[in-house]
């Protein structure tokens, strides 16, 4: 009687759990999902590594003497990526309707 209660009430036919090789596999049912959706996003680990990056951040540049600038030439590199990107957007068409149709009629022998 028992058990005709618990197949009634159970969503699996034939009483099954739908997936129990998989519970297993997983160490358990699904208390232990529930305990580890309920931790906190960050430990106490992470907060003091957090805070140990922060402490460095602020205090080096204190600490150690300036460096010299880089060589020109070097400073030359961020504006140059800036100008390629800058050069793709100008060329490439913003309409993709005119680029497939422009595709599309360049490959009509």
């Amino acid at each position: 009687m028992a058990e005709e209660r618990k197949q009634a009430g159970s969503r699996w036919p034939a009483g099954g759990s739908g997936g129990g090789r998989m519970r297993d596999a997983e160490g358990g049912s699904g208390k232990m999902r529930g305990r580890q959706a309920t931790k906190g996003y960050f430990t106490a680990g992470l907060a003091a590594l957090f805070l140990c990056l922060t402490a460095l951040l602020v205090f080096l540049p204190l600490v150690l003497p300036p460096l010299p600038p880089p060589p020109y030439l070097l400073l030359l590199v961020p504006v140059g990526l800036m100008a390629v990107l800058l050069a793709l957007v100008a060329l490439v068409p913003s309409d993709g309707r005119a680029a497939t149709a422009a595709v599309a009629s360049s490959c009509v022998c």
